[in-house]
């Protein structure tokens, strides 16, 4: 499955251990499901719950129980330009739901090409591929955080060497200026004084 465009704003990375999550892309009718996890990094869809309003909960506490995720995504959805509408706040109201009810981490996902590239996919259930999308795009942008962050350590322990090595040739570089060697001096090594003339 192609992934969508990368969320915003970018999620922070998450600890280095297993996590699972059920992703929703929430609708007043129809909220597609979908499950994955940082073993695989894949998002795969689950299901849609069809009931309306506060009916919904119980098949989403169903899943909840079933599937032990360790935290939530909620597809939100803008306009092309990010602007938010009237659909923006009410999913963002089924977030603070999840959260409240079920007491697990919900992170807010852009879901604004999630459906129309299920649609194009020609999904079976195009709700809950939608919510796969949604899921997907996080893991994408947790990878690209971790490999950011990655090259940024390499980068810095490399600039550490360069250092060390510079600090190394400027003490070679004084000691040629005044004429001196500290490895030929015998006292260099051992720090004892040097012994006193006859």
């Amino acid at each position: 499955m192609t992934a969508a465009p990368p969320a915003s704003p970018v999620q922070p990375a998450l600890p280095r251990r297993e996590h699972s999550f059920l992703a929703f892309d929430y609708g007043m009718k129809r909220t597609g499901v979908a499950s994955g996890n940082t073993v695989t990094w894949s998002a795969n869809p689950l299901t849609t719950v069809t009931a309306e309003g506060k009916a919904r909960f119980a098949p989403i506490e169903r899943l909840i129980r079933d599937w032990q995720p360790d935290a939530l995504i909620v597809g939100v959805p803008f306009h092309p330009d990010g602007a938010e509408h009237a659909n923006t706040l009410v999913a963002r109201r089924f977030a603070r739901q999840l959260e409240g009810r079920f007491n697990l981490p919900v992170i807010e996902i852009d879901e604004r090409y999630s459906t129309t590239e299920a649609l194009a996919a020609g999904a079976r259930d195009a709700d809950a591929y939608a919510a796969a999308v949604l899921l997907q795009q996080f893991f994408d942008s947790q990878l690209q955080l971790r490999a950011r962050a990655e090259r940024e350590a390499l980068d810095a322990a490399a600039a550490d060497d360069e250092s060390a090595a510079d600090d190394e040739d400027s003490e070679y570089a004084d000691d040629e200026a005044d004429g001196s060697d500290p490895h030929d001096d015998p006292n260099h090594e051992t720090g004892r004084a040097p012994a006193a003339p006859r």
